[in-house]
């Protein structure tokens, strides 16, 4: 953009002169000056020195014309007709590159969501958030927010949102229009749909997180609002985690046992195992050939890949004692390694470390020397006659001395006589 001098000493014009020169006039700023630059790097070397000279022309003369944002798209467009005949762009390159990845969970219940998106992906999204990230649409902070339709202009002036914030609602509300529908067919035995399970202490007092199929925590206010439009379950447990009582004598769980397998086990119960509750199956711990009977307390959550390696490779599945499913491998593969898997249940494991530990009550004292055994008999019962007798004859056998210690007295504690 400035001036240069040649190793022999002449002077050199810019090597971007028609750009330098608007710039120096102070006809663009330096936001075109950055669109200009990025444009003619992506010039490739195959076009002709005369071509490359009339573009930078004519991005200085059309960055005296246009705002940053237009010019920023001119500039793009101008290199696309520069290089007509240049590479045809690889589409599985270009699909390899595509994907999205929601973050792990903040400890505030945020998560991050990030990607690549193809074409078609963009060309789908621009018009449902054109409508419903509109403003006024889809506001939570509205009473009655408007979803379908056009909203009111009074719901337009009070939405004080920005735009990525719009666009997250607009998602939102199109993620549960889709759900809604019922077009998703079933998922491991049950309708594509949210579960969330909690406690009822917990919905009581309106405070804490529930926990979904996901493996995500939703805060209780929000469950409380997305319950306001759901179906409710109650599902009850002993103190020992098992479900009182739902049993089949079919194979298949039926959609409340799966249900009552997401609020237990939350997961693949394989120790090690991470999947979610949604993408797990109903697993019978016993093999169903056995008994013929599919109770709620014969069922566990298991990935598919678990699923098919406890029935293929001999391991042993069971309801433990604390409510926690168990996986016992067969002799060959057993090392000693967890039987449970906490991962879907952290906070149980917490609260077991936290409990203070039972404090064994301390032994009795020993009675005072010659204290009588409370289980003798007493005078006058059956018995008291003999044990007496015994005694005596006990203390007859006693010298001196042993006599003393038993009882604690020293010479001065006798009578004269002896």
């Amino acid at each position: 953009m400035g001036p240069r001098t040649a190793m022999s000493g002449e002077s050199l014009e810019p090597v971007l002169p028609a750009l330098a020169a608007a710039q120096a006039a102070g006809q663009v700023g330096p936001e075109h000056v950055a669109i200009a630059r990025k444009a003619m790097d992506k010039i490739p070397a195959r076009v002709a020195a005369a071509d490359r000279e009339r573009a930078e022309r004519d991005l200085a003369e059309l960055a005296t014309l246009f705002a940053p944002e237009a010019f920023g798209r001119l500039a793009v467009h101008l290199v696309a007709v520069l290089d007509q005949d240049g590479d045809e762009p690889d589409d599985r390159q270009r699909q390899a590159q595509r994907g999205l990845r929601l973050g792990p969970q903040r400890a505030d219940g945020l998560s991050r969501l990030s990607g690549t998106i193809s074409p078609e992906l963009r060309a789908v999204f621009e018009p449902v958030l054109a409508k419903l990230a509109a403003p006024g649409m889809c506001n939570a902070a509205d009473e009655q927010p408007c979803v379908s339709g056009t909203p009111s202009q009074e719901q337009i002036q009070h939405d004080h949102r920005t735009r990525d914030q719009r666009q997250h609602d607009g998602l939102l509300a199109a993620l549960r229009a889709t759900l809604a529908c019922g077009d998703l067919g079933q998922l491991n035995g049950l309708p594509v749909t949210v579960i969330v399970s909690t406690t009822l202490a917990e919905l009581q007092a309106a405070a804490g997180k529930a926990h979904t199929a996901g493996g995500s925590l939703l805060p209780m206010r929000d469950l409380l609002r997305m319950a306001s439009h759901a179906w409710h379950y109650l599902s009850i447990f002993d103190g020992q985690g098992r479900a009182l009582w739902l049993g089949r004598t079919k194979r298949l769980a039926s959609a409340d046992q799966r249900i009552v397998l997401h609020a237990r086990d939350r997961g693949c119960t394989r120790p090690g195992c991470t999947v979610s509750g949604y993408l797990s199956q109903a697993h019978h711990l016993q093999v169903w050939a056995h008994n013929g009977h599919t109770n709620v307390d014969g069922l566990a959550l298991a990935c598919a890949p678990d699923n098919r390696m406890a029935s293929e490779q001999g391991w042993t599945t069971q309801l433990g004692a604390t409510g926690r499913v168990e996986w016992i491998p067969p002799p060959r593969l057993d090392h000693g390694q967890p039987r449970i898997n906490p991962f879907h249940l952290i906070e149980a494991v917490l609260d077991y470390h936290r409990a203070a530990p039972e404090v064994e009550p301390p032994d009795p004292e020993p009675p005072p020397p010659g204290w009588p055994d409370l289980d003798e008999p007493l005078p006058g019962e059956p018995g008291y006659d003999e044990a007496f007798e015994g005694l005596v004859r006990s203390y007859e056998a006693m010298d001196y001395d042993e006599l003393a210690n038993r009882f604690g007295f020293t010479d001065e504690d006798l009578p004269s006589t002896g």
